[in-house]
């Protein structure tokens, strides 16, 4: 009897090794197939976005087709950089075609945070903040694209160009309504009149700034005409310097007259 009970339990204890190792087997299997689907065909991630109807529409020209179709790019999670970075730069291109300075800007500044080292996007920034007025910002932008590519010809040029145009805007900021001549030192009314109104002020500045340059224009091709032209104009300070006062005298209108005359002379 001892041994038959001997035998019967045997045979359970058999039975449950195998089903053990079968339970292990099934949860190795499982396992073994997880993997080789989460490295196969079928991968785990989702695919990134297609960048195809972008490249489509800006082939086609198509402006608006690209606002939509590469803003929906721009904006999917799943886009690559690189992909996002070109849409962007598409839709900024049209975004300055419809004079939307500020949206071209806009995805110009993502496309620099994305790859800050594009010097073209630099410098077409640039162009557009000089559009919008902002000179410095315009200036830094020039200057990075420059810093990126020494040798960039769009961006050199603009730099220097605005360069030349903020120094000729601060000399004329230092003497904006000032006249030609020294204030602290004037005796007659009528430099008295002329620096007290920055309109005449201005005035006078200018009809002897191109009074300077129309005599020695003159004095060039022949020094006789020269200095009769600084005559006619020692003439015309002697006149208005009698004539201020007088009840019919217009101090502005002769000033501006004696200006548009030197100008037509400066044309000739």
């Amino acid at each position: 009897m001892l041994k038959t009970e001997e035998i019967l339990l045997g045979r359970a204890m058999l039975r449950w090794r195998v089903g053990l190792k079968a339970a292990f087997a099934a949860t190795l299997w499982a396992t073994l197939m997880h993997g080789a689907v989460a490295t196969g065909a079928e991968p785990t991630t989702d695919p990134q976005a297609d960048p195809a109807p972008c490249v489509a529409a800006v082939t086609a020209n198509d402006d608006d087709k690209i606002i939509a179709v590469c803003g929906a790019l721009i904006d999917g999670e799943k886009t690559a950089k690189a992909d996002r970075v070109k849409a962007l730069i598409a839709r900024a291109r049209v975004y300055e075609r419809k004079d939307m300075i500020d949206r071209a800007i806009d995805d110009y500044g993502t496309v620099l945070r994305l790859d800050p080292t594009q010097a073209d996007i630099y410098n077409a920034r640039g162009e557009l903040w000089r559009k919008k007025g902002d000179r410095p910002r315009a200036l830094r932008d020039f200057g990075a694209a420059i810093k990126l590519n020494p040798d960039h010809p769009a961006a050199r040029s603009n730099y220097k160009s605005l360069a030349q145009e903020l120094e000729r805007l601060g000399a004329l900021l230092a003497v904006n309504n000032k006249p030609s001549f020294n204030c602290a030192g004037a005796r007659r009314a009528v430099e008295r009149a002329i620096c007290a109104n920055p309109e005449l002020a201005n005035l006078d500045r200018e009809i002897n700034a191109v009074n300077t340059r129309v005599v020695s224009d003159a004095t060039r091709d022949n020094p006789r005409t020269g200095r009769a032209m600084q005559r006619e104009q020692d003439d015309f300070l002697a006149r208005r310097n009698a004539a201020f006062g007088q009840s019919d005298y217009d101090l502005q209108k002769v000033m501006r007259a004696r200006l548009d005359h030197l100008l037509a002379i400066g044309r000739n």
